[in-house]
């Protein structure tokens, strides 16, 4: 009998190995989830995590927002001594004034998301959102340390930080439609409803834990810390957005100047009225809901007089509702009737900040700014979710800076607004009236418009 030589054993040996472990791996594919290359198992409330540039992208905005908010709180603290030792160039008493230098602080740092957003949005569909975004939080850091350093030298006043929060906005509005437009290209098309509201999710939460930090780094340290550590926290986002693996971008035509893009953004939007009305939703709420935030400092100083720590903790409340309804959104991840459903959250919101400027009661006001956080987010939330699945990937650049302009870029208007009115009638009256004319605007608008009715 003839005997085969060592060699060819071998080799079939290893050839039935081969077709062994072949078959072991065919048959573990057959019965296991298929998840992208980079990415991990994870529970349904934070699936988008699983992806990898959505976790370093998710993880440095957390931490740059912590530090944001910190400084958010400092900023507000810091106008309002200032203003308590200016002369009574504007109005008599120390609350007039305080009430009209936070308004002209909030116009400056929020006027330039209305000059500059639009522009942002056609960038952001012609050049590298990453290297856009790296650029625009370098700005913001720089900002923040020169707020720092004129603060511990005593050497600031409310012009430098009007001019600073105008730098740090217009920085704000360029970075806005790049980082909204981002999202969708780190994550597949499944999880992008998570992903967005896991954003919100992480901005919200540095809601709650930026001011409360910040409230007690202020007690103990004083301001000019939480300037420091908000420039410190933008390395963060930075050393995010460069580990991250951005995908080619498409060859974009160059042949349109950028004010015929940006008309072609805004015929995008107003031939679809389902994008419309809710642009017009988010209006409403950004010029006569929203301010209310930059007045909470205010609030706490001179009408329920808790000092920087009771400030601190009023702020994390309304962030710890805004935190609930992102997960809330995250969990629930469809829901249906979502234009009822996003014209019955801002009522609520509405609501709420009313019964806020009428309390006089330090759990009472905590837990008011608890429920409009809440059902601010679920409006807002809601709306940039359908707004990120309406658009279509060419145009996303622009219908997001659209969106933040109308979100954020209304907001310096209701803020001039409500710092004029509190000037003059006090500022619990012009805001409750204010929100109180949202509310109405915000129904008639459901009811006119048929489209907004029937979106699910």
């Amino acid at each position: 009998m003839a005997i085969e030589p060592t060699s060819s054993r071998d080799e079939f040996r290893r050839g039935s190995d081969a077709a062994l472990r072949t078959a072991a791996l065919e048959e573990a594919e057959a019965i296991s989830p298929q998840i992208q290359p980079g990415a991990i198992e994870m529970p349904r409330v934070v699936r988008a995590l699983r992806n990898r540039n959505f976790r370093y992208f998710w993880a440095g905005n957390f931490l740059s927002n912590i530090g944001t908010w910190m400084q958010s709180v400092a900023q507000g603290w810091l106008v309002l001594e200032l203003a308590s030792q200016s002369p009574p160039v504007i109005f008599g008493s120390v609350g007039q004034r305080s009430a009209f230098w936070l308004g002209l602080v909030a116009f400056a740092a929020s006027a330039p998301m209305l000059a500059f957003t639009l522009i942002g949005g056609v960038i952001a569909d012609r050049v590298d959102k990453r290297r856009l975004l790296i650029r625009t939080q370098s700005v913001m850091m720089l900002s923040a340390l020169a707020m720092s350093v004129l603060s511990f030298t005593h050497q600031i006043n409310i012009p430098e930080i009007v001019l600073l929060a105008f730098i740090t906005g217009t920085a704000m509005s360029l970075n806005m439609p790049g980082y909204q437009a981002l999202v969708p290209s780190l994550v597949p098309r499944e999880d992008l409803t998570n992903a967005i509201a896991l954003n919100s999710a992480q901005f919200n939460l540095s809601r709650v834990l930026g001011p409360t930090i910040g409230g007690f780094v202020m007690a103990w340290l004083g301001i000019p810390a939480n300037f420091l550590l908000n420039a410190l926290s933008f390395l963060a986002v930075i050393f995010a957005l460069t580990r991250i693996q951005y995908p080619p971008q498409p060859q974009q035509d160059d042949s349109a100047g950028l004010w015929q893009r940006l008309g072609e953004g805004f015929r995008y939007v107003l031939e679809r009225r389902q994008m419309s009305s809710l642009i017009w939703l988010v209006a409403l709420a950004s010029i006569f809901g929203v301010p209310f935030l930059m007045f909470v400092p205010l609030f706490a100083k001179d009408i329920l007089q808790v000092g920087e720590r009771g400030l601190g903790l009023l702020m994390a409340c309304s962030g710890a509702g805004a935190f609930l309804a992102a997960a809330t959104i995250a969990y629930l991840e469809k829901i249906k009737n979502r234009g009822r459903f996003v014209v019955l959250s801002a009522s609520v919101f509405f609501a709420a900040v009313i019964a806020f400027t009428f309390s006089r009661h330090f759990a009472l006001s905590g837990a008011m700014l608890a429920i409009a956080g809440y059902f601010m987010i679920l409006t807002v939330a809601t709306v940039n979710t359908l707004l990120q699945h309406l658009a279509e990937d060419g145009m996303r650049g622009r219908v997001m800076s659209i969106y933040a302009t109308a979100f954020l870029g209304f907001a310096p208007i209701g803020s001039l607004i409500a710092g004029s009115l509190a000037g003059a009638v006090t500022a619990p009256i012009a805001i409750a009236a204010m929100s109180a004319l949202a509310l109405v605007g915000t129904w008639a608008l459901y009811l006119s418009r048929p489209e907004l009715r029937q979106l699910d």
